[in-house]
This record gives structure tokens, C-alpha cells and sequence, in this order.
């Protein structure tokens, strides 16, 4: 069966400097499998299937796919889902916010109309220690010594990555990871600020082995629990942009907001193909 089909660059308004995604719409004719198999096939970090939502309050309902299974959650999937959605026809039921259906429940995003910028609100996020050992294996993974780890914690908001935060930038982008080890961990998140005058904030990086991709261009989860881990703890300003995919020679900008509604995870998001795809 034919379906409609969209590539889409994300977290970028320059195609190619983002991270990739791909769309299926009206995907209610696939299964699980069929899904599962075309996700490995694009072997992109995510793919996803437009489905009629099951909630009166969602615009849409959404899954998930890496190469290696189905997420809950992730945030540029979200922004990259609800662009495509917009450009085939789709209309929110509230101007301005598109409502979104997926494992975590429902996710509001904001649409700029002035800009191809989007917005979603980041998830509750939960916290916990991680345990000295698994820390000691994954910095020995990174090839980072102990010392440079000003703090680290788990992240949960659908997605589970163990986050550190590192004394720098340099730091951050000179990390040269042992993927056949790192995959065998964890998903891990690593930020550090850049000084001022520098492309962002903070420069992120994430690897992500566990799910099929050993480094992630560009990370909505991640950066969306990082914002609330930082903020929370008055480590970041209340509004900021991180920097990620430096060192895989993309440019991904996250624009991070805290306002009265919650932590807002922006980015824009370029259309690069429009087709369709025989499934």
C-alpha cells in the first residue's frame, strides 16, 4: 500500500545540519513488524507512523521507531512528526498548538507561525543516582577520566539516559567513546557550557548504542532533561540554546525556554522529501 511520506531535517534551518527523520502517514494499515522493519531499513536514529489519535484532546497519535525498537518518547521525532503532519494538511484543534499522542500520553507543541520553528513541552522528568560502579565503566568508556565529572545523574522521561555534566565544551567534544562498550551500559548524555561569545550555551552529545545508533545528531529527549536537571538546580538561565552534533560535522541548535507553562524545547525543522513510500 502507498503512503505518504516525508524526510524531514530537524533541529536545524539548514537541511543536512540537523538530525534526520522519517515519516510514514496514515500508518494505521501497518503492524508492529511491518513498522519495526522499515525503521531498520532507514536506519535513521528514529522513524515514525502518523496514526488517528484515541484521546479527543490529540491532534494526532504518533509511534516511535529506532533500528533497534519502539520509544515512548524522543524529541525530535516530536517536532519533525508534527511538521510533517502540518504540511499534509493536518489542523489543530487550538491555533497555535498542535496536542500530540504518544507512550508518554499527550505532548502540547507550539507552532511559530512567522518561522518553521516548533516547540514541545518536555515531560515530567524524573531523577535517581546512578550507581558508582556502572559510572566508573561508562567514563572508562568514554575514555573520560572520573575527575571531569562535575555531576551525573539518570534522566527519565520516557527515554532512561545517564547524564553527566562535564567542566566544559572542549571537554564534551573531546570525548572519543568506546561504542562496543557503551552499548552494552547505557544511553549517555553529556553537556558542558561553552564559555561567552561561544555558538551556544552548552555543547550536548549523546550516545545512544543501546538502540541502535552509536552517536545521536540531535537529541530532543535528552536536551528537554537536561534543561530541567540544569535549570532545576540553577546551573543553566531560564532560556538558553545548546549546541549538539558538532562533532559528527552537523550544527543542531536546541532553543531551550522555561515560561509559566512548563520547559519548552524548540527547534526548527526543514522539509527534504515529500513522496511517498510502497509499504
Amino acid at each position: 500500500m502507498r503512503h505518504r511520506f516525508h524526510q524531514l531535517d530537524v533541529f536545524t534551518a539548514t537541511a543536512l545540519l540537523g538530525n534526520p527523520l522519517a515519516v510514514v502517514h496514515a500508518a494505521h494499515t501497518l503492524d508492529d513488524t511491518r513498522m519495526a522493519a522499515f525503521a531498520r531499513w532507514t536506519n535513521l536514529s528514529e522513524t515514525t507512523f502518523l496514526l488517528p489519535p484515541t484521546q479527543p484532546q490529540a491532534d494526532y497519535r504518533v509511534r516511535i521507531f529506532t533500528p533497534g525498537g519502539e520509544l515512548p518518547f524522543a524529541g525530535h521525532p516530536t517536532l519533525g512528526t508534527c511538521r510533517a503532519w502540518l504540511a499534509g494538511g493536518g489542523r489543530p484543534q487550538a491555533p497555535g498548538i498542535v496536542v500530540q499522542e504518544c507512550g508518554v500520553g499527550l505532548v502540547p507543541v507550539r507552532v511559530e507561525a512567522s518561522s518553521q520553528r516548533l516547540a514541545f513541552a518536555a515531560p515530567a522528568c524524573t531523577r535517581e543516582a546512578v550507581e558508582p560502579g556502572l559510572l566508573a565503566r561508562v567514563t572508562a568508556a568514554l575514555g573520560l577520566s572520573a575527575s571531569l565529572v562535575r555531576r551525573a545523574s539518570w534522566l527519565d522521561n520516557g527515554p532512561r539516559w545517564l547524564a553527566l555534566e562535564l567542566p566544559d565544551a572542549q571537554a564534551v567534544l573531546a570525548l572519543r567513546p568506546d561504542h562496543g562498550v557503551l552499548k552494552t551500559l547505557a544511553k549517555v548524555g553529556v553537556v558542558g557550557a561553552h564559555a561567552p561569545g561561544g555558538p551556544a550555551q552548552f555543547e550536548v552529545r549523546a550516545f545512544a548504542a543501546p538502540l541502535g545508533v552509536e552517536e545521536d545528531p540531535v537529541t530532543g529527549s535528552l536536551n528537554a532533561g537536561l534543561a530541567q536537571w540544569l535549570m532545576e538546580d540553577g546551573r543553566a538561565p531560564q532560556a538558553y540554546v545548546a549546541a549538539q552534533g558538532t562533532a559528527m560535522g552537523r550544527a543542531g541548535r536546541v532553543h531551550i525556554a522555561r515560561d509559566a507553562q512548563g520547559t519548552w524545547v524548540g527547534g526548527d525543522v526543514v522539509i527534504c522529501v515529500d513522496g511517498s513510500v510502497e509499504l
